[in-house]
């Protein structure tokens, strides 16, 4: 990849308002030529830790708020999927279909995915070997280019991965730099920053987490070698409807891309 990736906006759609505002905060960051920018929002937290906890406007109406945003910036979109029948209508908005951690295994969701004309971002299970995460790859590198295609296809068919740390006894995730070079042999690497801090569960029916590692484990990857970075963020993270312990607030988001984008100068 040219440019480094960079995948951000708020964990979930809360708003059209709140939506907008964010995508207007992330203007200059999607406007650098260094950065390939993807606008990011989901229409539905399907695995929120509790019944009552908020899950997001739904795919009809999600999907036309983030249609919208594109119409506005220009950005480019990046949602989840949670069900393989999804996959049609994601497609008509989203220019990239991630695949959640918890579902990185589920053929057919990665076929349904695979089947459209979008990049595939499938995020590694907190529970997964990152060398077994070949065999998800390798789904959707069939499904677009045949029995025979290579893994060092990936890039040239749109298959991604990335790294959202791994489950540390209960409450923690730890995440294991080494996973980012394994996969990088099979697949270009994104690195989820924000999930990466996520405690699971630990909140009393939500995850809780501790966004201020979110700057050390960032630069961290980027020393490693990556493609790009996944960094949620929101205007006011204390009042966010989910995650909000993860993500960045948007007004630090900025000094920490430039830092990313030195490190990597440094490495070339």
């Amino acid at each position: 990849m040219k440019k480094m990736v960079l995948l951000s906006g708020p964990c979930v759609i809360e708003s059209y308002e709140n939506l907008y505002a964010t995508a207007l905060k992330l203007k200059p960051l999607a406007s650098d030529p260094k950065i390939d920018f993807y606008f990011k929002a989901s229409f539905d937290k399907a695995n929120r830790t509790s019944l009552e906890s908020y899950r997001g406007p739904g795919l009809e109406s999600g999907m036309e708020m983030l249609a919208q945003i594109k119409k506005e910036f220009g950005y480019k979109i990046i949602t989840d999927i949670h069900e393989s029948y999804q996959a049609k209508t994601i497609a008509m908005v989203a220019d990239i279909i991630q695949i959640p951690a918890f579902l990185c295994r589920q053929t057919d969701l990665i076929v349904a995915v695979a089947k459209t004309d979008k990049i595939v971002n499938i995020k590694k299970g907190q529970f997964m070997n990152p060398a077994d995460m070949k065999y998800s790859v390798l789904k959707a590198l069939r499904t677009r280019g045949g029995d025979e295609v290579k893994y060092s296809e990936a890039e040239k068919y749109g298959i991604w991965l990335c790294e959202r740390g791994s489950s540390f006894g209960y409450g923690n995730l730890v995440v294991d730099m080494r996973s980012l070079v394994i996969m990088r042999e099979f697949a270009p690497v994104i690195f989820d920053a924000t999930h990466s801090v996520q405690m699971p569960g630990s909140s009393g029916g939500k995850s809780g987490g501790d966004s201020s590692f979110v700057p050390y484990l960032a630069r961290a990857a980027a020393a490693v070698g990556v493609d790009g970075f996944f960094m949620e963020t929101h205007l006011d993270p204390k009042n966010a409807l989910s995650d909000g312990p993860n993500m960045v607030p948007t007004d630090k988001l900025p000094e920490l891309v430039g830092q990313i984008l030195d490190i990597q100068g440094v490495l070339k």
